[in-house]
């Protein structure tokens, strides 16, 4: 039986939970009866044991294998707790959302990832922690489809939702699900720093996922070149594709020699859909015109942040289907009505099928190089609009949410007619204004 059917005849019957579920049936099976579940109801009780990045680094300088377990352990009893509020998260939504396409799907990934991590024993050695690596990798892999999954859900049930309580509760998703992967990943990174080492995961430029000393330069140059390297194959509005001409160039300025902690993937997605969107922007206004303008990104150090600003000239977001700027961060149609455009829904559906990390590396490899220019016409996924990097909408709402999930802040400014300066900042690691929770 689906979950949905079940949830109909939970709802409307109020059927009593049957004792035996937890003993006879299997894992799936105890999905029916979620709402009366007592194991969900002691881990949802339970709070979250944050940490900051900062603890992270601290923690992760100095590990052995006694270091190794105590994160394994950590990992393996905290991301039940964070998930079980998720589920109660989804519980909660009305009855006509729950049934919506996708929304189901990610319960009982959800659903079947808590009976997995309650049910893990305890790590006692390296041995069991391989073991515990390659099921964390696992999970991750197996919910890879959450992302475009929810996106697809709300977005179908945004008529039927406030854009408050859509955009609040797939706000709290993405934010816990970013703090366990981060978990999960780091853990992963830490544990094969040791096994590589023998000893510690000590390296001078990264402890587990996170770089002391990340430089922004350095970053901006690569997400511009491998940009640049890669075809633009840039459609309009209406669909219509431009000519090959090649994305514009990224002229750096300002304090070029800064350096903080961060977790070097989630600035380099940050920095890729930015700089992304405005080299397309830049193209499509600029079609005509023999030379293209070039994008300014400007750094600056500031005692307790670190700001990026991003200057582009591609005519601004001056548009019938958003309100003000900050809309394009939101899932509900009310305030983006791209969310409900009917190429967007059969891309969410595509890309939900495969799956989508929100890293820069996943989108290059489905990102034909230059050698390919995407404009032959023999392209099928690209006509069907599944191509090498379909517009799903969710690259600046996760950007948003990466930005701010550190304690920074993504604002974009436009200047219709013009162009959009985008301003990102993020907070230093170790200072007063810290306010990182994972």
């Amino acid at each position: 039986m689906a979950w949905h059917k079940c949830c109909r005849r939970i709802a409307f019957q109020r059927f009593p939970c049957d004792s035996r579920a937890g003993q006879t049936r299997s894992t799936h099976s105890s999905a029916l009866h979620f709402y009366q579940n007592k194991q969900l109801d002691l881990y949802a009780a339970k709070e979250a044991h944050r940490l900051t990045l900062r603890q992270l680094v601290f923690f992760g300088r100095s590990m052995d294998e006694e270091r190794l377990i105590k994160s394994a352990n950590y990992v393996r009893t905290e991301l039940p707790v964070r998930i079980a509020h998720r589920i109660r998260d989804l519980q909660a939504l009305p009855y006509i959302v729950v049934t919506q396409e996708g929304v189901a799907k990610v319960y009982e990934l959800y659903w079947l990832a808590f009976e997995k991590f309650r049910r893990y024993p305890p790590v006692m050695n390296l041995e069991d922690n391989q073991k515990f690596c390659e099921f964390l990798e696992n999970i991750l892999n197996e919910h890879a489809p959450v992302i475009p999954s929810l996106s697809l859900g709300l977005s179908l049930s945004s008529p039927h939702l406030s854009p408050e309580l859509l955009d609040s509760f797939m706000h709290r998703m993405l934010v816990s699900r970013i703090s366990r992967r981060v978990l999960a990943e780091h853990h992963l990174a830490l544990s094969k720093a040791v096994m590589a080492s023998g000893k510690d995961s000590e390296n001078e430029h990264h402890v587990g996922i996170i770089y002391p000393g990340l430089s922004v330069k350095r970053s901006i140059d690569k997400c511009t070149n491998v940009l640049r390297e890669r075809t633009h194959a840039v459609e309009d509005d209406n669909g219509v594709l431009v000519s090959n001409r090649g994305w514009p160039e990224v002229a750096i300025e300002g304090h070029l020699d800064t350096k903080f902690a961060f977790i070097r993937e989630h600035l380099e997605y940050i920095l890729f859909e930015l700089l992304k969107n405005a080299m397309r922007a830049s193209v499509l206004k600029h079609r005509n015109k023999p030379d293209l303008p070039k994008i300014i990104a400007t750094i600056v150090a500031g005692d307790n942040d670190v700001g990026i600003r991003i200057s582009d000239q591609g005519g601004g977001l001056s548009t019938t289907r958003i309100n003000s700027p900050s809309d394009l961060f939101s899932f509900s149609h009310e305030r983006n009505a791209t969310r409900l455009d009917i190429a967007r829904l059969g891309a969410l559906r595509s890309a939900s099928s495969r799956g989508i990390k929100a890293t820069v590396a996943e989108q290059l490899d489905h990102w034909p190089s230059r050698e390919n220019d995407g404009l032959s016409g023999d392209n099928p996924e690209r006509d069907a609009g599944i191509g090498p990097h379909p517009r799903i909408g969710l690259g600046l709402p996760m950007s948003n949410i990466f930005a701010t999930y550190f304690g920074g802040s993504l604002q974009l400014v436009s200047m219709d007619g013009w162009g959009v300066d985008v301003y990102l900042r993020l907070p230093k690691l170790g200072t007063n204004l810290e306010g990182i929770e994972l």
